[in-house]
């Protein structure tokens, strides 16, 4: 067993720094930011695909810099569900049960890990920007394995289609030539469509989780126009997540967090958050993103409406040194339902 267990590692390894390879030497586009990622991790890392005890569906709407025309909004659908996952073990909600805290110290003693089991998911997302527009639509897979009695390791991947467009007829050029060679002369609509292929490793335990991703692994110019002159590059955008959680009484704990990104030819962007949650009912959170030309602090809202459905908002306010002056603020909203869910009055949930 344990050199089964030493074989897949081995082979996850492999598979991961392959993709790392194909990543090398590249320059240009970065994926969207979430002031909200901490609770959707997936969005980042296909190696979290099947990680719950049940089918978690998750859409979201980000509208950033308010104040400026043409402003970036990113909408995204997310869904991932476990595939031969035989415990129905993790946290539970607090719903309908009475004297019993499923958040509490008791259950984080007994934790264990999961069994080896598959996982699958899927993502729509789009990305809007003044006069481009990026959507992308890709299926993820990954595989769990348990490492210690309380420690998992998965391993994942992504692949589908990304498209780029740009709307000519929303351009200003104001006195200048609207034959702009970057672009070419035709009217309407360009579009540009590639590979989207991502690879993730995720580990986690009853008091932290870590995980690195890279997707945008497929590299390709994004050029309207056939000339080497103009245009940028698809680029690979690497992201490393830590998180721990500590418990402040039976009742509360909390759950300080980093997540970095880097890409060329911007440098890394640090994003710092701590959550602070009352059992698995009600949370509140705050947080501080690190770049100079999307820098701000946020704060975050969220609660389990029912055992199906829950809500979460966010508010940014950047203070980078760039944009400050003319951005307004973000607002992000995100909106989860929990399917197939094997408790009958409590809500298994394992992310953080």
């Amino acid at each position: 067993m344990k050199c089964c267990i030493e074989l897949n590692i081995m082979r996850i390894i492999v598979f991961f720094l392959s993709g790392l390879i194909l990543t090398l030497n590249a320059m240009g586009q970065a994926k969207p930011y979430y002031t909200q990622y901490i609770l959707n991790n997936y969005i980042l890392n296909p190696a979290l695909s099947g990680i719950e005890n049940y089918t978690d569906l998750k859409m979201s709407y980000r509208n950033q810099w308010t104040g400026i025309d043409g402003a970036p909004e990113t909408g995204y659908f997310s869904i991932h569900t476990p595939v031969g996952k035989s415990d129905y073990k993790t946290t539970a909600t607090s719903f309908n049960i009475k004297g019993y805290n499923p958040r509490g110290n008791a259950y984080w003693d007994n934790y264990t890990a999961s069994p080896a089991h598959h996982g699958l998911g899927f993502v729509i997302l789009n990305d809007k920007s003044g006069f481009i527009n990026r959507w992308s639509a890709s299926a993820s897979y990954a595989y769990h394995i348990p490492l210690t009695t309380k420690t998992n390791l998965s391993a994942g991947f992504n692949a589908g289609i990304s498209s780029v467009n740009l709307d000519r007829s929303k351009i200003t050029y104001g006195d200048l030539d609207p034959n702009d060679p970057a672009i070419g002369y035709s009217s309407g609509d360009l579009k540009k469509i590639k590979p989207e292929l991502g690879v993730g490793l995720w580990l986690y335990s009853a008091d932290y989780f870590a995980g690195i991703s890279i997707l945008n692994i497929v590299l390709g110019k994004n050029s309207f126009v056939n000339n080497n002159k103009y245009g940028d590059y698809f680029t690979p955008n690497y992201f490393v997540t830590a998180g721990y959680r500590f418990n402040i009484a039976d009742d509360f704990n909390m759950i300080p967090s980093i997540m970095l990104q880097y890409w060329k030819p911007q440098l890394i962007g640090s994003h710092f958050n701590v959550k602070l949650q009352y059992r698995d009912v009600i949370w509140l959170g705050a947080g501080y993103r690190n770049s100079d030309f999307i820098s701000g602090y946020s704060a975050l809202f969220g609660m389990n409406l029912a055992n199906t459905l829950n809500l979460s908002y966010s508010y940014e306010v950047s203070n980078s040194s760039r944009l400050r002056n003319y951005t307004g603020n973000t607002n992000e909203i995100m909106i989860g339902f929990i399917l197939g869910n094997k408790f009958s009055e409590s809500c298994p949930r394992n992310l953080w």
